[in-house]
């Protein structure tokens, strides 16, 4: 977010405390976050808070005599990357849907051409009010996105909408919006990730040690550039990436079904899924089958996915693929390159400290037909964002 100009509206709600949260966020992925916050916003909340976190004063009249030579809302208006209003009361949209620029914050949003966002926090009576709804509606009629609420106990003791959406929600969209150029937009990304899960009956199964970080971290780097993004996801206790369309299977035929069906469609394929290679053979008499040990059980192969793609890409796809071994690394992801018809094999040996499942980090090393560029350990949202750019520069 470095560069990024991000101006924070902050109301008159209960909520406005919750701001502080995402200005620090912010501020931390290096924006220059600048706070306006409504006269009513200064019951809940100090604008020094917001000074402090952010590194800039926090603008509250329009009037104020400390300013710099140039007008103050315009100025701002006219740097800002992204204007987000959290929380925004009921007053505010009200404001904001008829043009009254009557403080501050409604004159500097007025005056402002960026993209706009508003996350409303009232009363669950206020924000059914068909005249906020109306509100809401005339704003999304001029472009502005309006977020919808969350629900649940809210401060004045109803239970309902109105409560304002979740912090996190809150930072991932910005993200999302402003923190990267959109270089990939208008590419259509294919995602599989996790592991697979196997039946042997019906209590147990065969899998491995996939988390699925590294695929769902190599979808939000790529819904981050502005990608169109499917993630084919196995069995994972993680949060889908926000602006990613998820598909969840749980065996190797599902996963093969769905990358198969959707690879025609994709500009470019990545395969991080580690599917498991065999699955049980179910013996003829389900009382032996029932009652068989694991390292008895016949075994079957099931499909390999990323040779299927592979042969059936289209013209000018880009396919990718994983290797993980543990001993000749260059050599046998190299190999794999050729046999499975990828153009590029991101490989990490087991061995390495910091690397494989399981790890917050990952050490790869990116192999093409024409080079192979080791990378240092760093964090999978950063090796994600490399591969992305390594494979815009192919």
């Amino acid at each position: 977010m470095k560069g990024k100009c991000i101006v924070i509206g902050v109301t008159g709600s209960i909520a406005a405390y919750k701001a502080c949260d995402i200005v620090s966020f912010l501020k931390k992925q290096g924006a220059d976050v600048n706070v306006i916050m409504t006269r009513n916003a200064l019951n809940f909340i100090n604008p020094i808070t917001f000074e402090t976190l952010s590194g800039n004063k926090c603008l509250v009249d329009t009037f104020d005599r400390n300013f710099q030579f140039n007008v103050e809302h315009v100025s701002l208006a006219k740097r800002a990357d992204l204007f987000v209003v959290a929380p925004a009361s009921a007053d505010f949209i009200a404001k904001a849907a008829a043009g009254i620029a009557d403080d501050m914050l409604t004159t500097t949003f007025l005056a402002s051409t960026c993209r706009k966002i508003v996350y409303p926090a009232m009363n669950t009576r206020m924000y059914d009010n068909p005249i906020t709804q109306d509100n809401i509606k005339r704003l999304e009629h001029y472009g502005i996105d309006v977020e919808e609420t969350d629900s649940g106990y809210l401060a004045c003791g109803d239970t309902g909408r109105g409560k304002l959406a979740p912090v996190e929600d809150i930072e991932e969209r910005i993200m999302l919006l402003a923190a990267r150029d959109h270089d990939l937009d208008g590419k259509r990304v294919l995602i599989s990730a996790g592991p697979t899960q196997e039946d042997i009956d019906p209590v147990r199964f065969i899998t491995n040690h996939s988390t699925g970080r590294m695929g769902y971290a190599l979808a939000r780097a790529a819904a981050l550039r502005g990608a169109d993004v499917t993630l084919v996801s196995g069995p994972v206790s993680l949060k889908p990436p926000m602006g990613v369309r998820i598909i969840n299977v749980r065996s190797a035929e599902q996963m093969f079904d769905e990358m198969t069906e959707r690879s025609d469609q994709a500009d470019i394929v990545i395969m991080t899924a580690a599917v498991a290679d065999m699955r049980p053979e179910k013996c003829a008499d389900e009382k032996i089958h029932k009652v068989t040990m694991p390292d008895s059980i016949r075994l079957a192969s099931n499909p390999d996915i990323l040779s299927y793609i592979g042969e059936h890409r289209k013209e000018g796809q880009i396919i990718v693929g994983f290797s993980m071994e543990t001993e000749d690394l260059i050599e046998n992801s190299r190999s794999k390159l050729e046999r499975k018809h990828c153009d590029l094999i991101v490989a990490n040996s087991l061995r390495e400290k910091g690397a494989g499942f399981g790890c917050d980090t990952n050490v790869v090393t990116l192999i093409t037909r024409e080079e192979t560029k080791e990378l240092p350990i760093m964090g999978k949202d950063q090796v994600a964002d490399r591969i992305f750019t390594f494979i815009l520069d192919m």
